[in-house]
Formats: structure tokens, sequence, C-alpha cells
């Protein structure tokens, strides 16, 4: 009875802006309230606009201190500077659906939402698997990659010095062997004999310090070029000056091959106690310099050596077959370090954003694993034994742009205000028990239960928000009191047409997404909030987010390594995935 009450609210809503005109957030911003003039910032208020370098020093500090217990505490600091500009809106903690015909095993996952395939074995007689992850990827270049599919796509057809085994552990994959000095500032690979490119070509430590040195340079515009800030040289390579040119341009990590190319070394700025991970993390991945080299000569386009079938690459499978927005296949590599064990040779993936028809293909027996389920079906598919609902560390979440005109002429407190407000009303009991159907839980925080702090606790213990249903009309009614606080009015509950507010939600079409961001359009329109959705696909979706051309958006994050602190390093305002765009004063 609340949605439907809410579905008729939006309506009559609707029809109401409809007859004065509803310029959308992105085109009129919603004026500050006439009640209330704008003031300056109290000193203690976070500034996520203008006054974020406080946050990304807090960042730097914890990066470089070897005092664990205080790293810990300063990585709680971080998360409430976060929290207070209440740009990011937890909904629920991940759970991961996919299906999985009985016939194909050996296909595994870990916590960050990886999914291995090369060493899955058909037993139904078949040489190829089918398989779907998503829609058309963004990126294939593992240094330029930020999406979860992309990272599985970069797992199949490259490797790197370490990986995570099927019981998750992470194992050697390229490095024969590895030790750390005892104080933790330098580690020493040794790599397999004989390893070689998919084209034949030997692959050794210098593959390493070159892929490494390109993934960390600004120039190459990485999203997750942050990632190499644990090695001594980053911050030499990354400073800028006041124009933006690179201070050091010749600077480079700390990281060597020996002469034979049998070992690398790497010399830390302080110990890491992730390094392993980041080791197995698709951005550290080796990439083949003359196949780089020839498609952008001028150094001007990345990412243009892997646009296209035919790559080369160092991993179980090559893609020899790119049909754009509709397939992908990958064959055998023969010079895979671990061909042997690889039993599949041939995957074909399908291209879709649209659940439904991949889902209706699985159960035609065209496809042998989907890695998205329509909302309508989660309920009747428990119990199913092709059915699987995985743990995952990471949070859905909606991300504000602090850069959007609905913010004009509102100071940082009121805006942090009316941001906190917006989240209050928000059921998200709703959104995980009738969309979400997988075992998913509301989120009070944006750190995810069962993260680690790096001092051997859990560092989760702080609730910004209590996303309880029985929480939810007291949730609104504080919501309400809050934006009141700043100049709006209310009358019976209802946003008054004296103060109206007015955004746009962005989303990627179709799913589970959008079911989500109707839901949040109905809470909105519950207490007159007209919020109107705008649907993209993919990869347009992710660069308008990434470049800030959004009011409100979806978002979602899984971990790249269990320590918080990787959810609190993606917010600098140099990072690529700062995709609430903190510290940007030019949108």
């Amino acid at each position: 009875m609340k949605k439907l009450t809410a579905l008729l609210l939006a309506l009559a809503l609707c029809l109401g802006l409809a007859a004065c005109g509803n310029p959308s957030a992105s085109s009129d911003p919603t004026p500050t309230p006439d009640a209330v003039e704008p003031t300056e910032t109290p000193e203690d208020v976070v500034d996520p606009v203008n006054g974020w370098d406080e946050y990304d020093a807090l960042i730097d500090e914890i990066r470089t201190t070897t005092d664990t217990a205080l790293r810990a505490e300063l990585m709680h600091q971080a998360e409430d500077m976060l929290m207070e500009t209440s740009a990011l809106l937890p909904l629920y903690f991940y759970t991961d659906p996919y299906m999985q015909k009985s016939y194909l095993t050996n296909v595994y996952t870990t916590p960050f939402g990886y999914k291995y395939f090369m060493f899955a074995n058909l037993e139904n007689g078949s040489d190829t698997v089918r398989i779907y992850l998503a829609s058309e990827p963004d990126k294939l270049d593992p240094a330029l990659n930020s999406t979860v599919d992309g990272a599985c796509l970069a797992i199949n057809s490259f490797a790197g010095l370490m990986t995570y085994d099927s019981s998750q552990h992470q194992v050697c994959d390229l490095a024969e062997s590895y030790t750390m000095s005892e104080d933790g500032l330098t580690w020493t690979f040794t790599l397999k004999d004989g390893l070689k490119w998919s084209n034949g070509d030997p692959l050794d430590a210098n593959d390493f310090v070159y892929s490494w040195n390109r993934a960390a340079d600004p120039m190459t515009a990485s999203d997750y070029g942050y990632m190499f800030a644990p090695i001594k040289g980053y911050a030499e390579m990354t400073e800028m000056d006041e124009e933006g040119n690179l201070v050091n341009p010749d600077a480079t990590l700390a990281v060597t091959a020996s002469e034979d190319g049998k070992t690398l070394t790497v010399e830390l700025e302080t110990p890491c106690a992730y390094f392993l991970d980041l080791a197995a993390f698709p951005t550290y991945f080796p990439v083949h310099q003359a196949s780089v080299e020839a498609a952008d000569p001028d150094g001007t386009n990345p990412g243009a050596w892997a646009l296209e079938a035919g790559f080369v690459c160092n991993g179980a499978y090559t893609l020899t077959q790119w049909n754009h927005n509709s397939s992908m296949v990958y064959e055998k590599n023969p010079y895979y370090h671990r061909a042997d064990e690889v039993t599949i040779e041939r995957q074909e993936f399908m291209l879709s954003s649209d659940s439904t028809a991949t889902f209706a293909a699985y159960n035609a027996g065209d496809l042998d694993f989907i890695d998205s389920i329509p909302t309508a079906e989660i309920a009747g598919l428990q119990g199913n034994p092709e059915y699987y609902a995985a743990d995952q560390l990471g949070t859905y979440y909606v991300s504000f742009n602090v850069n959007s005109p609905m913010f004009d002429g509102m100071t940082a407190d009121e805006a942090n205000t009316l941001r906190k407000a917006l989240a209050l009303f928000i059921d998200r009991d709703y959104i995980c028990t009738t969309i979400g159907q997988a075992g998913q839980v509301p989120a009070g925080s944006f750190i995810p239960p069962g993260c680690q702090d790096g001092n051997g606790n859990e560092f989760k213990n702080t609730d910004y928000y209590d996303p309880s249903l029985e929480a939810f009309e007291d949730n609104v009614a504080q919501g309400i009191a809050m934006m009141e606080s700043i100049g709006f009015k209310f009358e019976n509950g209802m946003l008054s047409s004296e103060t109206p507010l007015s955004f746009t939600y962005s989303v990627n079409t179709p799913g589970e997404n959008v079911d989500i961001a109707v839901a949040i359009q109905q809470d909105m329109a519950a207490v007159g909030i007209n919020m109107s959705i705008q649907e993209s696909e993919w990869k347009v979706f992710l660069n308008d987010r990434k470049n800030g051309n959004y009011d409100v958006a979806r978002n979602g994050w899984l971990m790249d390594y269990n320590d918080a602190f990787n959810m609190l390093e993606m917010w600098t305002s140099d990072s690529g995935n700062n995709d609430c765009q903190f510290g940007k004063p030019q949108a």
C-alpha cells in the first residue's frame, strides 16, 4: 500500500509540474529557499568542494604512517569526513547472485567480484563455454579498466605476479616466489622460467617495470593510477605545478628488473600489508610494450592497442572476435604458462544490458553462466541448485555530484544537510527484500562489514543511518525537519510548492538498477520531491558519472583488496574514481 500511495502521489506531482513546466536540476538549479539567506560555511563543516585538501592530507597520512593502530583510527576519521558530506548514500551491502549450469564446474569467485573461468570444466562433452557477464565493456586495457566486468575479462586474458585460488587465497602466478625485507619496504619477486606473451615474445621483469610506470603515469589517465602510491617514486611522478604540468616528468617508480629479467625488485615508501593483493589486481598486470606503443605513437590514446580483437596478452585466453555490443570470442592461449590446466578451448561471451533476454537464453540452453538475474525471477530460484548468491565485500550506494546545480546558492553546510535529508527518505529495507531478494543487507555505512582495518580487526563499528524498516518513519520525519532547518517548507508531510526541489537520477539500463531508481523516485514523491530518471547504456553512464555530468547517480564499489583504505583512497581530489567530484570546484 505504501508504494501504491507513493505512485499516486508521484503521478499527481508530475501532472502538477507538467502544467507549469518541470526544468531539471541540470538546466534550472533549485534555488536556495527564500526563508534562509546563504551564509558563510562554519569552519568546522566539511566543504567537499573547496575544502577537500584536509581529506587529501588525511589519506596521505594514512598511507605513510607505520603505526597500525593510528592508521586504523585515521581511517575512521576519513570515513567520518566522507559521511559528513552525505554525498555517499549507502543502500545495501552486496551479494553476488548468478546462475551456473550443473555441468559447468570449477568456476570460482572472490569477495571482490572476480570470476575465474580459465580452469573450469565442461562435463557435457563441449569444448566451448557460453557466458554472460555484462554489456559492452568500457575498457580491456587492464591499466584503464575500472569496472568489475572489465576486471573479470582482464583476469581471463592477462596474468600478474599473484592471483587467487579457488579457496580465495593469494598464490603465485607469474611469480615463482617472493620475499619481503624485514622492514617491509622491499619486495623481491622471482619470475617463473619460460614466460611468454600470446604472440610468442618472451615476458620478463622488464615488462612489469614498463607496465607499472605506464599505469602510474598521469598521462595514461588510469582511474586506478593511485594504486601505485605505496611504491617509492609515485609522489614525484605525479606532482603537478599550479599550471597542471608535471614537476618531475622524468621521475619513475622504484621498480627494477635484474639484468637477466628474472627478478623484479620493488621499493615501498612504507610497509603495505595488502601489497600482495595489489600484485594480483588487474592494474598491476603487465602489457605488451611494443603493441601499446605501435598503436599510440604520440601518446594521445593510451588504450588504442586493445580496442579490437587480436591484441597481445599473456593470460589463459586471447580475444579473437569482438562484435561490438553483441558478442566476444576468446580462444585458448597456447603460450599461457598454465595452458596444460586449461581444458576449455573456447569462450563465447554474450554482450547485453537486457537481463530478461539473457535469463531466457540461459533457460533455453544457449548460455552456461549468467551474472545477472531479473528481479522478478529471484524469489522463484531459491533452492534451485543452479542458483548462487556469493558473499561480497562491497556497497551499493547513491552518489551525489557535489558540483550539481541542485546545490547552487547553498553553503557547504546546507548542501550537506540536504543530501543527508534525502538519504533519510529512502526505504532501504524495501529495496533489499522486494527488489534485491538475494540476501542483501540494508547499509548504514559506506564501508561494509567484514572489511579489515590492517591491524587485525574488523573495521566496521559505525552506522551513520539506521537502515531498518522499524526506523523508516522516524527517518522520514527527521529528513523533513532537516530540510525545514535550511528553509524548505512542508505542509502535512509534503514539500510545499513555495520551495520545490527537482533533480535527475542517472542510471544504466535496464534491470535491477532501474527498479531501484523507481523505488527511490517513489520515496521522494511521497514527500513531494520531484526526481526524474535518466537511463543510458553502460559505457555512456560510466563516463558521464566519471566526468561529473550528473546530479545524482546509482553507484557501487566492490573492494579491490580487504582493507578499509581501499574504499577511502578513491575519494581524493585527484583520483580517477572520485565520481562525487570532491575537491573539484570546476564541474
